[in-house]
């Protein structure tokens, strides 16, 4: 089976909400501020713990010819997270069940954990951008009909702002730079080492972990910017 292309999206509500908070203060005929100039709003996400696979390992844990379902289209265009989970076994045999596994299929396989799961399952997981996994840990990797023993690709990923290089230029930022990511609310912080990657097919949107979204008390209403 094929996965299906995503559908047109309807607009996210920050979407529509930066639109018209823009023309709100172009018809009071008040300067906008920084957030409402930005090209796109700020979305801000948690993003919970789940592995990428290349298509030769899904085939080993899920069966020759198997190919991803989606489940949940996410906010990037043409991600999302898969009907397929997977059990993730530590060196401490201590398990995760149902480990979301994300689509489309990458060229390396990758586990992403927060630092409370690492520690659970006896990981030392470091901090590492995306694709970054030489020298990591390895683990091993259960589906419904086989195992898969990954020698490296256990990391904890860093925080990251995916940007337009619209969005880049706005910011005066470049792929692989850093910028602060302040969140406010009852729990507010500021993160200093917001990873920036960069790509046209990008749409503005922080992801960090469970942990960091715990720590910071992060809703759906917690107001949250990006400082250069």
């Amino acid at each position: 089976m094929s996965s299906t292309p995503p559908a047109p999206a309807a607009p996210h509500r920050a979407e529509i909400e930066h639109v018209v908070r823009r023309l709100l203060y172009q018809r009071l005929g008040q300067p906008l501020p920084r957030s409402a100039r930005a090209p796109r709003p700020l979305i801000v996400n948690v993003s919970a713990r789940h592995c990428h696979l290349t298509p030769q390992a899904v085939e080993t844990l899920f069966g020759r010819g198997h190919q991803l379902q989606p489940k949940k289209w996410l906010y990037q265009a043409g991600q999302f997270a898969a009907e397929e989970t997977v059990t993730l076994i530590g060196p401490r045999s201590r398990v995760i069940s149902n480990l979301r596994i994300l689509g489309p299929c990458r060229d390396l396989n990758q586990v992403e954990l927060a630092n409370t799961d690492a520690i659970s399952l006896g990981f030392e997981a470091p901090v590492r951008a995306s694709g970054d996994i030489k020298g990591t840990p390895g683990c091993m990797l259960m589906g419904p009909v086989g195992f898969l023993e990954l020698p490296q690709g256990v990391i904890r990923a860093a925080p990251h702002v995916h940007m337009h290089p619209d969005d880049a230029a706005f910011y005066g930022v470049k792929p692989g730079s850093f910028i602060h990511l302040r969140v406010g609310g009852p729990c507010a912080m500021t993160f200093d080492r917001m990873l920036v990657r960069v790509s046209p097919d990008f749409k503005l949107e922080v992801h960090i972990d469970t942990d960091e979204g715990n720590a910071c008390g992060l809703t759906p209403g917690t107001p949250c910017e990006l400082v250069p």
